[in-house]
């Protein structure tokens, strides 16, 4: 209940407040612990670094940054993190990605009360005052949803197949398709639910009442998930683009494949 509680109190504090009086709440077994914003701007490990593109402001930004893995005591790269930010964004994070001393490095941005970042959009707020950002994310091939911000806590728990069985393919299906339920984790599961499975309060179910692959026409689906705005203009829309260096050609049809197949096996009844 404490994680919650502090989402709410955060979600309701202004701006300001919220970057000045942050809290992250590590919950990640005998070395959980909360983290203020001062003190992980004071962390001896703390730097200023550079992230050529970032994925959430789409150009060049610069934070004071902590590598999160020097916070992820007693963690091992077997386990398995989610990163919940304040508006019930739930991004599901292979320990071994972020703990990984080659290729993409992880860092905790912290956003400094007397320095606040930039707004997202005309409206919004920033990405504080907590952001998980990506040095080098191509050579792991992060995405754009592992990137999330406004970062509440960070879980350990189990993985995504041993906490929502519904989630799961039949026994029997092929290779492609358990390729796009792994494709669904990575991608989707951050903001949608599937049978009412999972953790994301943000974005819709994609199998109850009904799965997209439904009533999307041939070929509108893909092309929904290239790009939402090209098919249905919706300022307001939050869901990002999946361009081919995120998601490939093959992978794109792997996970239509995961959705086609769960649209034969809604469980409606977890929705009640």
């Amino acid at each position: 209940m404490k994680l919650f509680a502090t989402l709410t109190l955060a979600a309701l504090l202004p701006l300001s407040a919220t970057a000045q009086a942050a809290e992250l709440e590590l919950d990640i077994g005998p070395a959980s612990r909360s983290w203020q914003s001062a003190e992980l701007l004071a962390h001896p490990q703390a730097r200023q670094i550079e992230i050529a593109e970032d994925v959430s402001y789409k150009r060049a930004m610069h934070y004071r940054a902590v590598p999160l893995a020097v916070l992820l005591s007693g963690v091992q790269p077997g386990d398995h993190l989610q990163a919940v930010a304040l508006d019930g964004f739930a991004a599901e994070l292979p320990a071994a990605l972020l703990l990984a001393q080659s290729g993409a490095q992880a860092w905790l941005a912290i956003e400094g009360p007397t320095q606040p970042w930039p707004a997202l959009a005309a409206g919004k707020p920033s990405a504080g005052p907590f952001y998980l950002v990506w040095q080098n994310p191509e050579a792991s091939q992060v995405g754009p949803e592992q990137w999330p911000y406004q970062v509440a806590a960070i879980r350990k728990l189990a993985p995504v197949a041993e906490r929502f069985p519904a989630l799961l393919p039949a026994a029997d299906a092929d290779a492609s398709t358990q390729a796009g339920f792994a494709l669904y984790q990575k991608h989707c599961m951050a903001c949608h639910r599937l049978n009412a499975a999972g953790d994301s309060a943000f974005g819709p179910d994609l199998n109850i009442p009904h799965n997209p692959t439904e009533y999307f026409a041939e070929g509108f689906l893909a092309a929904y998930i290239r790009d939402p705005q090209s098919m249905r203009r919706w300022p307001q829309g939050k869901m990002p683009g999946f361009s081919e260096t995120v998601l490939s050609e093959a992978e794109l049809q792997q996970l239509l494949g995961y959705l086609r197949h769960m649209a034969t096996r809604k469980q409606p009844d977890a929705a009640l």
